[in-house]
């Protein structure tokens, strides 16, 4: 069965499947998306993870999720972001995980000086797309554990960050159906209040700490 035949309500597209990328897979099926999860070694390499994940999901090429998914989730190594395809998601709603670890991804200047973001340098690359940050500062592990209905009291909350109101409306809403309240930090440039070494990384935090935390946040030049 192709990737294009999945017909339900909405499907999340996936370009990496690593620990963020799995986790949100296992999220999206058990709250009734369908899920089309590529990575860069081939569907063939995601038979296992798919089978696990059962008949809501599919394995695909990063092209094939990226124009049929109705969302589509950027989680791959900030070094090989210049790989995501660029027409198929033209107009869509991309989620970006990314952290910058320059033992990995190598130096990137822009990134060195702070005159941009991760995310801010994903929207640059997919100029027609809608790019929301997301899913950066909890540990994989935590997602489909951490998750609990809406109004439970302390609930734990997540970062967005994006220029589109309607794109942020529309993650809030997944995250909401995930487990997760939101704390809204504005628009991408400010994306970097919720990077490595601040607060809010990696800790539990309901909303209102999440947003102490952002408020709390220093530059890496001003630390």
């Amino acid at each position: 069965m192709s990737c294009d035949t999945i017909s339900l309500m909405k499907t999340i597209g996936l370009i990496g499947a690593g620990h963020i990328g799995s986790q949100v897979a296992r999220l999206a099926v058990a709250h009734g998306y369908g899920v089309l999860i590529s990575n860069s070694r081939g569907p063939e390499t995601l038979a296992a993870l798919v089978q696990e994940l059962g008949p809501r999901a599919r394995a695909c090429t990063a092209v094939e999720a990226a124009k049929s998914g109705d969302i589509v989730v950027v989680t791959i190594p900030l070094r090989s972001i210049g790989s995501v395809p660029v027409e198929p998601l033209a107009g869509k709603v991309v989620i970006d995980t990314n952290n910058y670890y320059p033992q990995r991804d190598g130096q990137i200047p822009e990134l060195d000086d702070e005159s941009t973001t991760t995310s801010e340098l994903l929207q640059a690359h997919l100029p027609k797309s809608k790019v929301v940050k997301a899913f950066n500062h909890i540990y994989a592990a935590e997602l489909t554990t951490h998750g609990q209905p809406a109004g439970t009291p302390n609930r734990r909350a997540l970062v967005i960050a994006g220029d589109d109101p309607s794109a942020k409306a529309t993650v809030t809403e997944m995250l909401d159906a995930f487990g997760f309240d939101t704390v809204d930090a504005g628009p991408l440039k400010e994306g970097w209040r919720i990077q490595r070494d601040t607060p809010g990384y990696g800790p539990r935090r309901n909303a209102e700490e999440l947003r102490k935390d952002l408020a709390a946040a220093k530059r890496y030049r001003d630390r």
